[in-house]
This record gives structure tokens, C-alpha cells and sequence, in this order.
């Protein structure tokens, strides 16, 4: 049986993805004057830490390679500050939601899922998660599509705390975690959208110290021992994100499920675009 932590967030997740997949939080930014799509993303996704230096975005994103996040932060706060940045980003998320839900976004049933997303989304411990605790910093919206989308936000982040927290652990560094996962869906690492612009010989770097170290097999694919590597970690996340649900009994899990299955069933169908 599926884990609740790992049901909801193929539920909740297509409605976050809007802020990176949808054209209109990019405009919304972009309007701000940032230059590019990766200045609008590092602005509005470290908007929360402040005016963070790099060194520590860097470390709290974990996954991005050495010198991607300084060549947008700190100058991004030279065009827009961080509390700009937030507004264009929910403002932008909240208007692809209802471009692409349409009657969907003002049914009753999406407001009850706000309702209870936001229960679950701001009960959880905050130690130990950075991005989350930032954003758990943050009024909450009260419009309801904006709510859900804040919402979903938290409960991402918190589970992406918990992903680096089970990275970590497992001594899998931000590119291998990349590799891991091209690997894991079958994809050569080369051909893998967030590393492929990596310059070839330091990817090359990375796969053979993963080769090495037993994860990939002489073929190019995941290992055995690469295999149960992804699923200890994927196994993990999910642990470290089920106290995000704790707060809701069974009977409101039941309806948090049955009211976001229709918004995420069209999200997916127009691929959070």
C-alpha cells in the first residue's frame, strides 16, 4: 500500500508545479526586470530566506552544481526585493491555477482542500527544515486558490528538507542525486535536463565516482546496489514527510484525497502549463 505521504504528494505536487511549468509566475517575475527564467526562480524560490547569500541558498537547494545559484544571487535583489519577488510569484501561480482549472477553481470542493492542505501544511515541526520554516513564516493566503498554492508550497518544501536530510544520510551529493534519479527512469544522465548543460567531462566525473562507489554498473544503468540506494532514500523522504498529515484525522484525509484528485487529475492533463 502506497504511504499516505507519497498519495498526497502526487496529489499535491502538479499544483506547485505551476510556479516553475506555467508561463505566468515567469512573466509575473520577469516583469519585475529580472533577465531570465533562473533569475525569476532563484528570486522567487529564496525570496523566503531573505537576502540570503549564495553560499547558504547553495547549500539549503543542495542539488544545483558549484557557482549556478551565484550567478543569479545576490544580484536578483538589485532588481527586485525579496517581498516583490514573493508577491509575483503567488500572484503569477494563482492565475495559471485558474487558467487551467477554470470552473474547477471556484468549486467547493477546492476550497475545502485549501482548508484542509493549510491544516496539514502548518502543523508540522519546523526544525530541521529551513525552507519550510521560512515559508511557515509567511501569512497564509485567504483567497482560496491562492491558499491551496501556499499550501502546496509548504508541503513541498517540507518534504524537500527532508529529501536533502535523506541525501545526505545516504551520501548522495546534489548532481548524484540528478544522476540517480535520470538512472532511475531510465534516462542517461547526459540526456537529464537539470545536468545536461554541465560541462562533459565533470558529469563524466560524477558517474564514474558513482561507479565506483558500486552505484552504476559497467553498462551505463543503475546497480543493484543503486537501486536500493534510490529506494532507501525515496523510502525515507517519505517518512520524514508524514508528520505534514498528522493533524488531520482519517476522515479528513479521505476528503483532502477525494477533493484534490479532480484538480490534480487537470493539472497533470495540461502538464501543470
Amino acid at each position: 500500500m502506497e504511504p499516505t505521504a507519497r498519495r498526497l504528494y502526487r496529489l499535491v505536487e502538479p499544483i506547485h508545479l505551476v510556479t516553475y511549468f506555467a508561463a505566468e509566475p515567469t512573466e509575473a517575475l520577469m516583469a519585475l526586470g529580472h533577465r531570465n527564467y533562473w533569475d525569476g526562480y532563484f528570486a522567487g524560490r529564496a525570496a523566503p530566506l531573505g537576502r540570503a547569500p549564495a553560499e547558504v541558498v547553495h547549500s539549503i537547494f543542495y542539488n544545483f552544481a558549484a557557482g549556478e545559484v551565484s550567478r543569479h544571487i545576490p544580484r536578483v535583489w538589485e532588481t527586485a526585493t525579496p517581498e516583490e519577488a514573493l508577491a509575483a510569484r503567488q500572484r503569477g501561480s494563482v492565475a495559471a491555477l485558474r487558467r487551467i482549472l477554470d470552473d474547477l477553481a471556484d468549486a467547493p470542493g477546492l476550497a475545502r482542500a485549501a482548508e484542509l492542505a493549510t491544516k496539514a501544511a502548518t502543523s508540522a515541526p519546523t526544525e530541521g527544515r529551513v525552507m519550510y520554516a521560512a515559508l511557515r513564516a509567511l501569512p497564509v493566503p485567504e483567497e482560496p486558490v491562492a491558499r491551496l498554492w501556499h499550501a502546496a508550497t509548504l508541503l513541498r518544501e517540507h518534504r524537500g528538507d527532508g529529501h536533502v536530510a535523506a541525501l545526505v544520510a545516504e551520501g548522495i551529493g546534489g548532481t548524484e542525486a540528478h544522476v540517480l534519479h535520470a538512472l532511475s527512469q531510465g534516462i542517461p544522465a547526459e540526456k537529464f535536463g537539470r545536468v545536461h548543460h554541465l560541462p562533459a567531462a565533470r558529469l563524466a566525473e560524477v558517474v564514474a565516482g558513482m561507479r565506483a562507489r558500486g552505484l552504476i554498473d559497467s553498462s551505463g544503468r543503475l546497480s543493484d546496489a543503486g537501486r536500493d540506494r534510490k529506494e532507501r532514500i525515496e523510502s525515507l523522504t517519505d517518512d520524514l514527510a508524514a508528520p505534514t498529515y498528522d493533524s488531520l484525522g482519517p476522515s479528513e484525509l479521505d476528503q483532502l484525497v477525494a477533493d484534490l484528485e479532480p484538480v490534480a487529475a487537470a493539472l497533470d492533463a495540461a502538464g501543470s502549463r
